[in-house]
């Protein structure tokens, strides 16, 4: 093989030399939450009208094999599976989020690892070991092209999950390096999806982490069969860094990569919230002025740049959503919500997509968002690079006025859901789906991370 450069040879060698035994025990309890957290998102998701039309889709298409749909446990093709089940947990905005990268892994690599594994024949040490290497792989190179990434309009989820499914399939397929590195590398060419639904709208958006997902499962078999990529896929001319983040990787790009690096998957934030993460720290600062919210005048949100692209002024309906899209990606809205006492969860929203919640001009919760200015402030980018935050100044009818700044929202690594909040959030997923009995045998079969568990014994307690 031609020369590899140091990015590329790093990425493919930590994706080829990862092995469960060397995985620190803090990454190991994040994958294990992670699963946790995704796999609920999945059950709870299923019945979207949009999951509900992927998985008719794929009924119709799909390759036979050994992998199963989440709850419905239709039998298909790793990739097929994995191509639902991520639809389903990226379908709501309720799955887990990574800040440093603005992107959802979990949707992505927990369906690609489990599919495999069935597929495969695998245990549960495989599956987990294959969630932890595209985690890292879909992460690291996440946080090596933000905010360009983002603040140049693309979805970073729809990008760098071809990348994180592309990095499981190599590490539990066994690829040796070169392998691995035309995987990514065929994986690059896969890459697609920017977040113009932030303004407009469309279920596309659901089926994001679906797409990608397979598409990198998709490179991982054509890199086995033989195809191959270019070996500078990250750091050429015409590379992933420079095309889609508009510049170089950075001076420190190998040593992020590097196996001795802190790995990403012990911050993964649970979302509390089924609306997109920019919004959390103002839902967080919102809730503490609930006890005033009838004498709020006027309120003031700085914000950062990319911020603003996604669920402030730059999204063209944020102060008048007309779609469940366009309310999930509502900084107005969204604050007025949890103002208002109304809430940010799963039920809310299920509650507005079919109707039973009115947020029409003059609804009480318009008439707030309409008092709600959004601002930039250039100076949070720089001081708070990396993680998404809200600065709140909440005006009242009798002249005071409340400053709040929340720096790490509720359920990031800095401000984790307790455990019962966490274990309350599962529950409230999958015992519609699941029934009582058989939820709980799932959440206790997941705190035991039995890792010498057969995928097949383990995915069957995800289907009805």
């Amino acid at each position: 093989m031609q020369h590899v450069p140091p990015l590329e040879a790093a990425v493919a060698d930590f994706v080829t030399d990862l092995e469960h035994d060397a995985i620190p025990p803090a990454a190991l309890d994040g994958a294990w939450r992670l699963i946790q957290d995704q796999l609920a998102v999945q059950i709870g998701c299923a019945a979207l009208p949009w999951s509900r039309a992927v998985l008719e889709l794929t009924r119709a298409t799909h390759a036979p094999g050994r992998a199963h749909v989440t709850v419905d446990g239709d039998a298909m093709s790793a990739a097929d599976a994995a191509f639902v089940n991520a639809t389903y947990g990226h379908g709501f905005e309720y799955d887990d989020a990574h800040r440093a990268s603005s992107s959802h892994p979990g949707s992505c690599v927990v369906s690609a690892a489990l599919a495999l594994g069935e597929e495969l024949g695998c245990t549960m040490r495989e599956v987990v070991t294959g969630v932890v290497a595209g985690y890292e792989a879909y992460t690291r190179l996440g946080v090596l092209a933000a905010p360009d990434l983002l603040e140049r309009g693309f979805h970073p989820h729809a990008v760098l999950s071809t990348f994180g499914a592309a990095a499981v399939a190599a590490r539990m397929r066994g690829f040796d390096a070169e392998r691995t590195l035309h995987a990514l590398s065929i994986a690059f060419s896969h890459c697609s999806g920017t977040t113009e639904y932030t303004s407009t709208g469309g279920s596309v958006k659901r089926l994001h982490a679906g797409i990608g997902t397979r598409n990198g499962l998709r490179a991982a078999e054509l890199a086995a069969a033989g195809i191959t990529g270019p070996t500078t896929f990250l750091s050429g001319a015409k590379g992933f860094f420079r095309v889609f983040a508009g510049r170089d990787a950075g001076a420190d790009a190998v040593d992020l990569l590097d196996s001795a690096a802190d790995f990403q998957i012990t911050r993964v934030w649970i979302k509390p919230y089924c609306c997109c993460g920019i919004n959390h720290a103002y839902i967080d600062g919102a809730r503490r002025v609930a006890a005033r919210a009838g004498e709020i005048t006027a309120v003031r949100l700085a914000i950062q740049t990319g911020g603003n692209l996604i669920v402030g002024n730059r999204n063209a309906n944020a102060y008048a959503p007309q779609t469940i899209e366009h309310l999930q990606y509502s900084l107005p809205f969204q604050f007025a919500l949890s103002a208002l006492g109304l809430g940010n969860g799963f039920t809310t929203h299920h509650d507005y997509l079919t109707g039973r919640l009115d947020l029409s001009p003059g609804s009480p919760a318009a008439d707030l968002a309409g008092r709600v200015r959004i601002e930039v402030d250039a100076d949070l980018d720089t001081e708070y690079a990396g993680r998404w935050v809200g600065d709140l100044t909440v005006s009242y009818a009798d002249g005071t006025t409340d400053h709040l700044f929340v720096d790490n929202p509720a359920g990031t690594a800095e401000n984790p859901l307790s455990p019962a909040d966490f274990d309350a959030k599962f529950r409230d997923l999958t015992v519609a789906a699941l029934g009582a009995d058989r939820a709980e045998t799932l959440l206790d079969t997941l705190a035991a991370g039995d890792t010498s568990m057969p995928v097949d014994e383990f995915t069957a307690l995800l289907r009805n």
